[in-house]
């Protein structure tokens, strides 16, 4: 069972060497819907994968004991994740969300308001008076994202989870960003903790889905019942590559955020660059913050370019080794636009709210030369030109 052992061994062997029928090394890949019954009314661990299958099993175990939880539930996407994670909410129940969460969340919350689901406030998180506002309105859920997408802000877990656990609240931390690897929120007070495991988990941009993980045994009875019933659970494939990826996933952020890092410091330094969002500078606004709660900083940051939106398209279209695209987290490195790519969903009101400008420009950082990627920045920055 891999007692008392790190995280970087978790993720490498958990599963490996505990087939009982060959002693395959690899856990094996169960692609059966069904299962046969040992006889009339016996039936076997699983009987259908809607409801349960070995290899996803292997996956959310491994997830569940990197993030310290009791257990987690492997679903189709980081969005059905959020989705399931908010299961618990009846209609004229509160839930606080952050004012520059992902534009995929912000649109899922709106939507399901819309409906009468649940209400929502949007709120800064950093900002105590409008989360005392907001606490006091008696909310079930509080949905942390730290550090946020795609300005990279970051929130006090264990002061905010305290807070909202004072006025009657659970917590939700998406921890996509950062992977367990570098930060476990369930031990700094989360309840459940959610992921686009399509993202660093997995790592190669091949796969998509996500999981929720639940720091209570009775959260995560209750998601897999409700998973199960809703069927938004994962694919038996899926699952099998995503834990693939977790097998390198320590080794993979160590050497990307390495780059990230150095990535920073050339576009602080450069005079067509007005400002840059990353955690593990000095004089981020969050970095002590960050540093407390966080193992690393990461691979993800964002910049403004000085020229506005102009400098922004010929910087895009200057750029060669860095991709156009949306997503993040895998092993090549990625340039988004979050006003038309990522979060353009977000009405025009609510990306200004956030402070997500047109000249911003988000960064994923992937594993190819140090050298290579700073040398494409630079060219594009030139190609993007200094203050319009």
């Amino acid at each position: 069972m891999l007692r008392n052992k790190s995280r970087e061994t978790i993720a490498v062997a958990n599963g490996i060497g505990g087939d009982t029928a060959f002693g395959a090394v690899t856990p094996p890949l169960y692609l059966t819907t069904t299962y046969t019954f040992d006889g009339f009314e016996r039936a076997r661990t699983y009987d259908y994968t809607r409801a349960g299958n070995p290899t996803r099993d292997v996956l959310a175990q491994t997830i569940a004991r990197l993030e310290g939880g009791a257990g987690a539930v492997v679903v189709s996407s980081g969005m059905a994740a959020i989705d399931l994670a908010l299961a618990s909410l009846q209609p004229g129940d509160l839930i606080v969300a952050p004012h520059d969460c992902y534009a995929g969340t912000w649109r899922l919350l709106n939507a399901r308001q819309a409906k009468r689901q649940f209400d929502v406030v949007f709120i800064d998180q950093n900002n105590e008076a409008a989360l005392g506002a907001a606490l006091a309105r008696s909310p079930k859920l509080l949905l942390i994202e730290t550090p946020s997408n795609p300005l990279m802000r970051v929130v006090d877990i264990r002061k905010t989870a305290e807070r909202a656990r004072a006025a009657g609240a659970r917590v939700i931390v998406d921890n996509t960003f950062l992977s367990p690897a570098l930060q476990q929120p369930i031990g700094l007070g989360a309840d459940l903790v959610i992921h686009s495991t399509t993202k660093f988990l997995n790592g190669h941009s091949d796969v998509i889905g996500g999981v929720v993980v639940a720091a209570a045994h009775k959260d995560f009875e209750d998601l897999t019942a409700w998973a199960t019933t809703t069927g938004v659970t994962g694919a038996p494939f899926d699952a099998y590559l995503t834990l693939r990826g977790i097998r390198t996933l320590f080794a993979r952020i160590e050497r990307q955020q390495a780059t990230a890092r150095a990535i920073a410091e050339f576009l602080l330094r450069h005079p067509a660059v007005s400002a840059v969002h990353y955690p593990g500078l000095a004089d981020h606004p969050s970095h002590a913050i960050a540093k407390s709660q966080q193992s690393g900083f990461g691979a993800m940051l964002s910049f403004e370019v000085a020229s506005g939106v102009a400098g922004v398209r010929r910087f895009v279209e200057a750029v060669e080794v860095f991709t156009l695209a949306e997503s993040l987290g895998g092993i090549e490195s990625l340039v988004a636009h979050p006003a038309t790519m990522t979060h353009a969903s977000m009405s025009v009101e609510a990306r200004a709210e956030a402070g997500i400008s047109d000249s911003l420009i988000r960064l994923s950082v992937g594993l190819e030369n140090e050298a290579d990627l700073l040398s494409d920045l630079g060219g594009a920055l030139a190609a993007a030109g200094g203050i319009a």
